[in-house]
Order: structure tokens, then C-alpha cells, then sequence
């Protein structure tokens, strides 16, 4: 008698021969011009259940370029790891041949020479294609929201939010979660939750006064769909108050709540569910220790850490998904549940390549209507850039190298820190730099630009601090973004050291010299969780910048030496 873990383990190599592994046959044709629509949505329904998960869509709704991280780095457990495998490597686990259409979208080698192959991936009225076309072959499809959607451009901040949710309300998911979405502040949150025509999701959200479940949020919802009882969980960022200014929304507290997570996992399947989904935020690593800890949960959606996967992942007999960001991928999940149970699934991580997927007509005008107002604003040209700008990855990436320039031009200082944020899309060599893309990179609601000292020592705990939260073993302390992005100083980091220990060597670029740790620098930054922060917006602190430069010309950054990874 085969067991359901046996059956799991079936279902994943019937997920690699349905499209998971390098996408299937397309991912061996020559060229962009080979591929169809046809071949990107092709899909053998299997079983009588379907999710479609969307996550972290940082309010991208026009296509964009997007460069996967060269730098991801694994701890403890997770060390070798995917998502913490990158490039060549990742190629070669999958079966991904160089140069394809998958090694494009999945990996950053030769990122600007297959960008002009492939082209512009995303747009929201793309991934409507997608979702109808997988609505048409099963109507009763589930489209779950992972977060992280109403948040990263400048209409969504002008709108605030509201262009967003207009669009996505035109797609009709059934439900999702949330993260950045609270830097709107809590009372704009509430607004927009109470208008959605979908369920609002985050059985970690709770009242911070009255420590109990917010009223404002469902922990979770029952579905019917293909005669199965589904129960659909949400799990918003645990880490709110830590990772983002807890005084935007002093009234929610968040915290991972596995116990609760287990709770409601029993509560839903006493209420008659056969199949339970959990609609995540936590990140993948978290995703997979909460896995190994709450028993019950068939499938979780993750989100958060950008990470984009062609295959689940098994943990116990949950399966976890991971559909990458700025709506360069779709997944499908198709689901055998017989007698209370799932049997076995179909997975296809769907690439969003926006010159081959016809954009749905109403959607593309719809986006058109909320951008209308600021079309002069987000089509300026500022200047233009002889080198690839991309961030993603655990350090600095070119865009981060080119904020921390701007920082310490415009504001005068010794050093500049931005924050290790993952959203903002990549932009190529030779291509200009509009007004939108400093905004797709910086676009928050806490943006000022701050000039202050600091001690070498405070600097140096700063660091710490920061590397604890991204380089700690234990996936649930790691409760931010990747490492801080530093300029005008370098660096060692050894990943495997204790907290205190990981980051020697600190140096003052301009002069050499070591950073002295009783000795006081000037130091710009942005981003900073503390309210009254004051200084000027970092879009306009870039855009000036950009303007003096005219062309940007970055030096390769060599400045952090990376230990133990």
C-alpha cells in the first residue's frame, strides 16, 4: 500500500513533467520569437481542484525587467538549499539550458543580453490572460493574493493604494493576505479592506490593546470549490512592527502564532475542511520551519521572499509554492482531494513574458485609467544609464549602489545606508531613467532622507544587528529584508558567526583608513522606522542626483567581502 507521502513525492516528478522543471519543452526553444502563448499556458488538468497564486506584485502593473538575486545565501538548515541556490547552479538542479527562456527568467547570468532576447516580463493585464485562461479550463479556480500589492510605485502612492486595488479587484481573487500593505497606516487599511469584494486574510493579525483576533481581518474562509470544502488560512509578515514603522499601525500586533496557526488549522478541518491552504507572508524559510512545526496543512503560498521556484518544495506532506514578484509569474496548482484528503497535485510556474502574452483589453484600459492622471510625471525622463541598474540579492546591487551615491552627494556625508529592501524592477544599459523607475525603486510612505552621526561603533552595531536578522540559523529570528545597502565604507561579513562577531574589518572608502570606533561620521539614510524622521524625499534626493550626472556610470563595487557563504 502506497503511503500519502509516496503519493506526494509521485505528484512532484508528475509536476516537473507537466511544466515545472525548466518549464517544460519550451524551455529548450532558441528564442523568444518561437514561443507562444499557447506554449506558457499549456497545462494537462489533473484532479478536481485548481489555486492560482499571485504574490508581491509591489504595485507593478505595467510590465517591467526584473533581475533574479546573484546573491543568496543559505544558513544552518537552509544552506544549499533552494531558494538559497542561484545562477549556474540553479540551471543545473532544474535542467535549465543557458540561454533559455527559463534561464532568463529564473536566473540573472547574461540578464541584459536575454532582456533583449526575451523582453519586458509582467503587467497585470498579462497575468489577467493568464488567470481567464486558467478559469476557462477550470471556472471554479481559487486566485489567492500572497500581499505585498498595494505598495512600490508612484501612482499606488499618489492613490494611495486605490489604482492598485482597482486593478486587482478587476481580476477577482478570492482572497489574500497583507504586508507592506499597512504602510498606508492603519486607517487607510481599514478603508480599503472594507471596500474589497474578497475575503482579507491574517490569522496573526490581532489587537494590540486586547491582545485577541482584529475584527477587521478573517483568520481564515471556507471555499467550495469542485465539490471540495476548502479552507483558506492567511499569515500576514509576522514581523510588522520590526521590519516597518510599528507607529503607522499601533493598534495591530502580528508574531508568527504557530500555536493559533494550529488551531485553525483544526478549527477548519472540524468544520468539514478537506483541504487546507495557507495563504503566507512569512517568507520561504519560515514558511518551511512553520511547515515542520503545525500539522494539518496541505499546501502553503508563499510570499514575501520573492523567491520563484519551478518545483514545491516537501515538507512533511505539505507542499510549499513559491511564485516569485512584480507579476513575473503566475503558479497553477492543480489538486486531487478524495476522501478528505489530497492525493497528489499538478504544479506549472507560469512565466509572465509580456511580448507574448496578449494583454486583456479591458484590464490594459483599466490600467491606462488610473495612470492617466500622472502620465507626464511617470514618463519624464531624468537621464540615462550606461550600466544594468537591478537590485535583489543579499547585498548591494547596482540601483542600491547608485541611492547610496546620491546620498552622499546630495546630503554631504562620509557614509550612506538604504535599506535591503527586494522590490523595484532592473533597468538596462542605455535605456533612460524616467521619473517612474526612481519611484519603483523608493516609493514609500517613510521616504525621508535623513543626515545624522553616528560613532563607528554604532555603526558596527548596526550592522550587526542588520546580519543577525538576515544571517541568524533560525529561520523565525530573521525578521527583515536582505542586508542593509552600505556606501562610502566596506566591509567583512562572515555568515556563520554568532550575532556581535560576523562584521570586521570596517573602511572608510575616501580615505582608507579603518572606521574608528569612538570616532563620529556623517551618515545618510532613508527608510528610518522612527516617526519625525525629517529630510527631504529620497525620490527627489535620487532624482537630483541623476539629473547632475546625467549619464550614470557606476564603478564596480567591491567593497564587501562575503565570508562563509
Amino acid at each position: 500500500m502506497i503511503s500519502r507521502r509516496d503519493f506526494l513525492q509521485v505528484s512532484m516528478a508528475a509536476s516537473a513533467m507537466v511544466g515545472a522543471s525548466g518549464f517544460g519543452n519550451w524551455a529548450r526553444l532558441a528564442a523568444q520569437q518561437a514561443l507562444t502563448q499557447d506554449d506558457l499556458l499549456q497545462f494537462d488538468t489533473f484532479g478536481n481542484v485548481s489555486l492560482i497564486h499571485i504574490t508581491d506584485i509591489h504595485a507593478q502593473l505595467k510590465p517591467v525587467y526584473f533581475r533574479e538575486p546573484e546573491i543568496n545565501l543559505g544558513v544552518g538548515d537552509a544552506r544549499g538549499q533552494v531558494p538559497h541556490i542561484t545562477g549556474a547552479e540553479f540551471r543545473k538542479l532544474y535542467g535549465i539550458e543557458d540561454g533559455s527562456p527559463s534561464a532568463y527568467a529564473l536566473t540573472y547570468n547574461d540578464f541584459s543580453s536575454l532582456a533583449q532576447a526575451y523582453g519586458r516580463v509582467g503587467g497585470m493585464d498579462r497575468v489577467a490572460t493568464v488567470i481567464n485562461a486558467i478559469r476557462a479550463d477550470r471556472p471554479d479556480a481559487l486566485l489567492l493574493d500572497g500581499g505585498d500589492t498595494w505598495h512600490g510605485s508612484y501612482t499606488c502612492y499618489h492613490t494611495e493604494g486605490q489604482d492598485v486595488v482597482n486593478v486587482m479587484n478587476a481580476l477577482k481573487p478570492d482572497a489574500m493576505t497583507f504586508h507592506w500593505e499597512f504602510t498606508l497606516g492603519s486607517e487607510r487599511v481599514r478603508e480599503l479592506v472594507e471596500g474589497l469584494p474578497f475575503a482579507a486574510l491574517g490569522q496573526n493579525i490581532f489587537d494590540a490593546e486586547w491582545d485577541e483576533p482584529a475584527e477587521d481581518f478573517e483568520s481564515w474562509k471556507m471555499f467550495e470549490r469542485g465539490g471540495v470544502q476548502i479552507a483558506v488560512i492567511g499569515q500576514a509578515f509576522p514581523y510588522m512592527p520590526i521590519a516597518n514603522p510599528r507607529w503607522m499601525f499601533p493598534e495591530y500586533s502580528f508574531g508568527i502564532r504557530d500555536e493559533r496557526m494550529q488551531e485553525m488549522v483544526d478549527e477548519a478541518r472540524a468544520a468539514g475542511a478537506e483541504l487546507v491552504v495557507c495563504l503566507s507572508h512569512n517568507g520561504f524559510d519560515v514558511d518551511k520551519k512553520m511547515a515542520s512545526r503545525v500539522t494539518g496543512i496541505d499546501v502553503i503560498l508563499s510570499g514575501h521572499t520573492h523567491d520563484a521556484l519551478p518545483e514545491p518544495v516537501l515538507v512533511g506532506d505539505t507542499i510549499i509554492i513559491a511564485s516569485g514578484s512584480n507579476g513575473k509569474f503566475v503558479s497553477r496548482v492543480d489538486l486531487d482531494v478524495r476522501d478528505g484528503r489530497m492525493m497528489g497535485f499538478r504544479h506549472k510556474l507560469i512565466p509572465i513574458f509580456s511580448d507574448v502574452i496578449e494583454p486583456d483589453k479591458e484590464v490594459a484600459a483599466l490600467i491606462d485609467e488610473q495612470r492617466a492622471p500622472f502620465k507626464a510625471e511617470l514618463e519624464e525622463v531624468i537621464g540615462t544609464t550606461d550600466d544594468l541598474l537591478y537590485r535583489r540579492g543579499n547585498f548591494n546591487g547596482t540601483w542600491d549602489d547608485l541611492i547610496c551615491d546620491a546620498l552622499m552627494s546630495e546630503r554631504e556625508a562620509d557614509i550612506a545606508m538604504s535599506p535591503g529592501v527586494r522590490w523595484g524592477p532592473s533597468i538596462l544599459p542605455g535605456q533612460a531613467i524616467t521619473r517612474e523607475d526612481i519611484w519603483n525603486v523608493c516609493s514609500m510612505t517613510y521616504g525621508e532622507a535623513y543626515r545624522t552621526e553616528m560613532t563607528g561603533e554604532f555603526i558596527h552595531v548596526i550592522l550587526e544587528d542588520v546580519g543577525d536578522n538576515l544571517f541568524n540559523p533560525d529561520p523565525y529570528y530573521q525578521q527583515g529584508g536582505d542586508m542593509v545597502r552600505i556606501g562610502g565604507m566596506g566591509y567583512r561579513i562572515d555568515v556563520t558567526k554568532p550575532q556581535g562577531e560576523r562584521i570586521s574589518d570596517m573602511t572608510l572608502l575616501k580615505t582608507g583608513e579603518p572606521i574608528d570606533p569612538a570616532k563620529t561620521y556623517v551618515v545618510a539614510g532613508w527608510a528610518s522606522v522612527n516617526e519625525g524622521t525629517e529630510g527631504p524625499q529620497i525620490w527627489d534626493v535620487i532624482e537630483s542626483h541623476i539629473k547632475k550626472q546625467g549619464t550614470i556610470k557606476l564603478e564596480p563595487n567591491t567593497s564587501v567581502e562575503v565570508v562563509g557563504g
